[in-house]
């Protein structure tokens, strides 16, 4: 039997090498579940829930904005969108420019309207006609139709906010749109399984146009009352566009609704679903606002698309509609879309550019300068020996 001599024994590892092995060997147990803990801490934050909320609260507004305007509609064979946006305004003149009368100095009401009048007629014209081409729509199209078209105008809020605003938007935004456009087209596919789809519409042309042009209306008021929000004040934006929507909207009142108002046979059921429409909406533009000016327009416009799906929840035991699971799916993927955009602020086009990384290195030609004007700022240094031989230094 032979016995192992020293050299044939196992080499032991140094112990710097066996710790670097089990560190190797445990990173990627310790990796993922920092990286999940990481994304938690990205997404789970106050801000985005509260973002979330009131998000969410405008959806249910909005919610019941449709289901009066529906109920009236079916039930009553009530079709006056004017004068439902009519009465709107005139709850928004009634408080907010009432406020601004009672203003002193340049932000008072008479000096508002010397300055800028124009423009909020303007913005007034097409706050007002964003409301009543949207609703216009549903005589012409269809159902799907509207609910696809309408997601047109997020791009071209993007965009505005881009030029206007000067908004920079990061990969993760577009991906987040692009999620949130995904829900919407699953909820349309639900509406088709579930035979919401019954109608195709008299003029299919001419009410998808009017889509287009009341989204992109839409987006010029967002983009517009974002910027004076954020730079003025909310009840400018809401005292001048109940001023001046009251006018224009009981203008247009009197011209293409005057014959369907003379037809509405008045009972206190009509009468409180005017009511619920008026305080859904006068709720909608009041809170609004206050929803753009801790996020954006972008964000509150992505929120907002699942309200028709609480629209759809509330007609399941209203109008009977027909429940489907897409139904759910796609409310989660537009709230995963949400979330994804809520997670990593906007930049402004001036932040962006101050972020961008500083060269390290001066130059060879600044370094040259650099020099040259610290010779020039050393002092001159002279030395002399006395007759005991010690060095004085006298610096001149």
């Amino acid at each position: 039997m032979e016995v192992a001599g020293p050299e044939d024994a196992p080499c032991p590892r140094a112990p710097s090498e066996t710790a670097a092995a089990a560190a190797a060997a445990a990173a990627p147990l310790r990796s993922s579940p920092s990286l999940l803990l990481g994304i938690k801490d990205k997404l789970c934050t106050c801000h985005i829930l509260k973002t979330l909320v009131l998000g969410q609260m405008l959806s249910l507004f909005i919610c019941g904005t449709a289901v009066a305007s529906q109920y009236l509609a079916e039930q009553y064979k009530v079709n006056t969108p004017m004068l439902q946006s009519f009465i709107n305004y005139c709850l928004l003149l009634l408080v907010y420019t009432t406020m601004l009368a009672f203003r002193r100095g340049s932000d008072s009401l008479l000096q508002i309207l010397k300055r800028k009048w124009w423009k909020y007629i303007l913005l007034a014209l097409v706050d007002v006609e964003a409301n009543y081409t949207i609703v216009k729509a549903y005589q012409y199209t269809t159902l799907t139709s509207v609910q696809l078209l309408d997601c047109f105008g997020i791009p071209v809020l993007m965009a505005l906010s881009w030029f206007i605003l000067r908004a920079r938007y990061r990969l993760i935004h577009f991906i987040a749109v692009a999620v949130c456009l995904l829900g919407v087209g699953t909820m349309v596919g639900a509406d088709i399984l579930a035979g919401r789809q019954n109608s195709e519409g008299s003029d299919v042309v001419v009410g998808d146009v009017l889509v287009l042009l009341g989204a992109s209306l839409y987006a010029i008021s967002n983009v517009s009352e974002e910027y004076i929000v954020k730079n003025l004040s909310r009840v400018e934006f809401l005292g001048m566009v109940g001023l001046f929507g009251t006018i224009i909207s009981g203008l247009q009142l009197a011209i293409v609704e005057h014959t369907d108002i003379a037809h509405i046979q008045w009972n206190w059921k009509i009468v409180l679903l005017f009511v619920a429409f008026a305080l859904c909406m006068f709720g909608l533009y009041s809170f609004m606002p206050v929803v753009i000016k801790v996020t954006s327009a972008t964000s509150v416009n992505l929120g907002i698309l699942t309200a028709d799906l609480y629209s759809l929840f509330f007609g399941l035991f209203l109008f009977g509609y027909k429940f489907s699971g897409l139904y759910l799916l796609s409310f989660g993927v537009i709230m995963v879309g949400f979330i994804l955009y809520c997670s990593t602020p906007t930049r402004t086009a001036e932040e962006a550019t101050t972020s961008l990384p500083q060269p390290a290195s001066i130059g060879f030609d600044n370094l040259g300068l650099k020099i040259e004007e610290n010779h020039q700022e050393t002092p001159a240094a002279t030395v002399q020996f006395t007759k005991e031989e010690n060095v004085r230094v006298n610096t001149g």
